[in-house]
């Protein structure tokens, strides 16, 4: 290995300099490490559908009998290994395991560990993150088309960049603050759509009176519900950047919108594809493929259009509000009527009319004002919190290539 310094900007220790050097990352990172765990041992299992993209929390795992997979334990990064799940930002951190418990999870997971006295387990998952080493992981992939998978040995063969121990700590824990306050923003936004549900179901699911509420079907409460076009089928290409494409896959589970998933289209076609521009306030619903998830759009993603695979709901707001309707998939009203119709084709779908044709309950003014009482600050709050994080997000994603080159001195920089 060699050795080389690298002066931090003077911003803060003026004149201090810190070591750096430039290591194998074999040498740096332990890949795979051995774990015993007997097959049929019940431990907690990690499940690649569970991760989120680039979110370092693993936010469910479950119990579950060991008969093969990856091996890990706290303080260990997992990387999947396998096309698209690698690209759409598929490695977490794991810290919820009992002390001394081993998980296990998918066998696409590429396990890091950090070896003693050599490297801090935080800088590793950072290590795992930076756009250089992803890039690498992602160029390294080989196999059938859908079913490519990352060389471990290209990823083993990289040489890294990086300081003394001391160093490596200093800069993990000033990225994992960012995280842990991304985290806690999510925890608070999932007790806040709990307390949604329970809202709404205390108002109409478990309402014994709801034979009483008036229902109407959705369409009769909305300006619009509509879907947008793929535009290469009207010969109009994708571009690098521009209007906002939302693809179903840019829609969570958790009912927000992953930005790193938007394709882009050019004011050209956006103009052309005026039937789907979406608007703020518009409820976005998937339709084809992964059928169900939804979200509340605001202005911290427009300009935006979308395709086929994905339901635009714009209330009439002259006779119910965005949220209201929000409110409605928050309880899961539509969650039975829709699964009985849903169509087999190549893929699942729902059809438009399917959507139009939801039962809406409506409440009478006044209990209309009550309700809305209570879930509107409690939808202002979550996306309040949702902004906060990509704020956040930007502020990681714009800091940690430059702290973990060296670039940029860690106790320079205070949040």
């Amino acid at each position: 290995m060699s050795w080389k310094r690298k002066l931090g900007n003077d911003w803060g220790r003026l004149g201090m300099m810190s070591e750096w050097r430039t290591i194998r990352a074999a040498d740096f990172i332990d890949f795979n490490p051995r774990l015993n765990l007997k097959k049929g041992a019940i431990t907690t299992k990690v499940a690649m559908d569970k991760l989120k993209p680039f979110t370092k929390k693993i936010p469910e795992t479950e119990k579950a009998e060991f008969n093969g997979g990856a091996k890990f334990c706290n303080g260990d990064t997992v990387m999947a290994r396998i096309t698209p799940c690698l690209e759409n930002g598929k490695t977490a951190y794991v810290d919820m395991l009992d002390d001394g418990e081993i998980g296990f999870g998918s066998t696409e997971f590429i396990v890091m560990r950090a070896k003693a006295g050599i490297s801090d387990p935080q800088f590793v998952y950072y290590t795992a993150i930076n756009p250089t080493f992803r890039n690498v992981a992602i160029k390294s992939m080989v196999g059938s088309s859908g079913r490519q998978r990352v060389q471990q040995s290209v990823l083993e063969e990289l040489e890294l960049s990086v300081p003394g121990l001391d160093e490596q700590r200093r800069i993990g824990a000033f990225l994992a603050e960012l995280d842990e306050k991304i985290a806690l923003n999510n925890k608070i936004n999932d007790n806040l759509e709990q307390q949604l549900r329970t809202i709404f179901k205390a108002e109409f699911t478990d309402n014994p009176e709801l034979e009483n509420i008036t229902q109407i079907p959705l369409s009769e409460l909305c300006h619009v519900v509509t879907k947008g076009t793929t535009p290469t089928t009207l010969g109009k290409p994708f571009v690098e950047s521009g209007i906002n494409f939302i693809k179903a896959e840019s829609i969570l589970d958790d009912h927000s919108i992953d930005k790193s998933k938007f394709a882009f289209i050019d004011e050209e076609t956006n103009a052309l594809l005026k039937r789907s521009i979406i608007h703020a306030g518009d409820v976005v619903f998937t339709i084809a493929g992964t059928l169900g998830r939804f979200a509340l759009i605001d202005e911290n993603v427009l300009p935006a259009n979308t395709n086929q695979a994905v339901a635009i709901i714009r209330a009439d707001v002259e006779k119910v509000l965005p949220e209201y309707i929000y409110t409605c998939f928050i309880g899961e009203w539509h969650t039975d009527y829709y699964a009985k119709r849903v169509q087999q084709a190549v893929q699942a779908n729902l059809s438009l009319t399917t959507i139009k044709s939801l039962p809406i309950p409506l409440l009478d003014e006044a209990k209309m004002s009550e309700y809305l009482s209570l879930i509107l600050p409690l939808i202002k709050a979550i996306k309040t919190n949702e902004a906060q994080n990509e704020k956040l997000a930007a502020l990681r994603d714009n800091l940690l290539p430059k702290l973990m080159s060296g670039e940029i001195d860690v106790s320079a920089v205070q949040l």
